[in-house]
């Protein structure tokens, strides 16, 4: 019996097909699907489904306004041969998260692709740029700043949203009633029939939140570029666009506002930003800072100085911390580490930054010797040991050095 019912069990990352549809045929070409990175969030740590052989789950999109099939398709229903266990409730567990006004059948969301001609992206106009593609040639783009007095755009942003589900791993909704969220939209420009339409190709959503007592503060929530995107350097344009939109930004007074664009979080404020967004971050940061002339050739081999953190707060409103690891990077870019000297130096140079929190473990542990017993001491000793921490410094710093030249070889692509 249990052998027989582990044929019900599905792949729920295999069972759902993701599109964003352009043309009728791309429907049921199989070239357009993707699939989600993730599904825990709705089936469950094992992401399974339980109760059907043969199932498709189908999520297809139109490219533009992301007008939604959803279809559920199985062979055999657990129900069809034993009475005695219910199969998983897919249709709710997708209804749960994906907005009234969705078809269940193929040839009305085909038609809808004729009022695709419609619609036009939201908001204002930041950033337009170009993609090389060997098949189609060059592919413009174009990044919008919205909020949700724009018409029909919280319905859209609705629909968009649900991405987060597949491909952010803790992901969640954000109340878009909220006025202090802004939104910037990333989308392709193509051709259909001689008219141009517009593809949803990812978005950002920033926060702005108020700082006593006159000053607004606004932290990147979530980022997704939709994977038929990705790798394409689209993020890194969005990046971008937002970090010079804020750092430029004057409103009028009163009150003064000032704009101090953090990028400590995603897909959420409380938690640590994500490895490869850091990444993101520090070839975005790193692109700006090095035409800046704190960061002039002849000065990065000097070390680190307040002229740098003066400059990158003055002028792109790039904290200390960032402009440190900025810093590390353009000066990594112009050391000969053949140079047993040079190489010295740098490595030093990094690594009396990375000792901070070792430094301060030896801080502690000299107040728990004023105040602990020698055997409660021992305890702690363990996670203190030198020996342990030259390693794990020794390691940290060759983890790091390594992304750094990742991010300067990305730089030297676009000089």
């Amino acid at each position: 019996m249990e052998k027989k019912l582990a044929e019900y069990k599905c792949d729920t990352n295999e069972a759902l097909s993701l599109k964003l549809v352009r043309f009728p045929e791309d429907v049921d070409d199989d070239g357009t699907t993707f699939h989600p990175e993730y599904s825990h969030q709705l089936f469950g740590d094992d992401e399974v489904a339980f109760g059907y052989k043969g199932l498709q789950i189908q999520l297809f999109y139109t490219a533009g306004n992301l007008s939604t099939l959803f279809k559920v398709k199985y062979s055999l229903k657990v129900t069809d041969t034993f009475d005695c266990v219910e199969p998983d409730d897919i249709e709710g567990k997708i209804r749960g998260i994906i907005p009234a006004g969705f078809t269940s059948n193929t040839d009305d969301f085909v038609s809808l692709l004729e009022k695709e001609a419609n619609f036009k992206p939201f908001g204002t106009l930041l950033h337009t740029y170009t993609v090389h593609n060997e098949e189609a040639g060059e592919l413009t783009y174009q990044i919008h700043k919205a909020d949700i007095t724009c018409p029909g755009f919280q319905e859209y942003h609705e629909r968009l949203q649900t991405f987060l589900m597949w491909f952010i791993e803790t992901a969640s909704f954000i109340d878009s009633d909220d006025d202090r969220w802004d939104f910037f939209l990333v989308f392709e420009k193509y051709n259909k029939d001689g008219e141009t339409l517009y593809a949803t190709v990812g978005y950002m959503t920033v926060y702005n939140y108020y700082v006593y007592p006159d000053k607004t503060r606004p932290r990147v929530s979530q980022m997704l570029i939709l994977p038929p995107f990705q790798g394409e350097g689209h993020g890194a344009q969005l990046l971008e666009a937002v970090h010079r939109f804020y750092s430029s930004y004057n409103p009028p007074p009163p009150p003064t506002h000032t704009f101090i664009l953090l990028f400590l979080s995603f897909p959420f404020l409380t938690e640590d930003p994500s490895e490869n967004y850091v990444k993101l971050r520090d070839f975005v940061l790193s692109k700006l800072c090095q035409s800046l002339p704190a960061f002039a050739v002849d000065k990065l081999p000097l070390g680190f100085s307040d002229e740098m953190v003066k400059e990158a707060q003055d002028k792109l409103k790039i904290n200390k911390k960032h402009t440190r690891r900025v810093y590390e990077i353009l000066r990594l870019r112009v050391t000969d580490m053949s140079d047993e000297e040079q190489a010295k130096e740098y490595r030093l140079e990094v690594k009396r930054r990375l000792f901070g929190p070792y430094r301060k473990n030896q801080r502690e542990l000299a107040k728990m010797k004023k105040c602990l017993r020698p055997e409660e001491l021992v305890s702690h000793m363990g996670q203190m040991d030198t020996r342990t921490q030259h390693e794990e410094l020794e390691k940290s710093y060759q983890i790091i050095v390594e992304d750094y030249r990742r991010i300067i070889e990305r730089l030297a692509s676009q000089a």
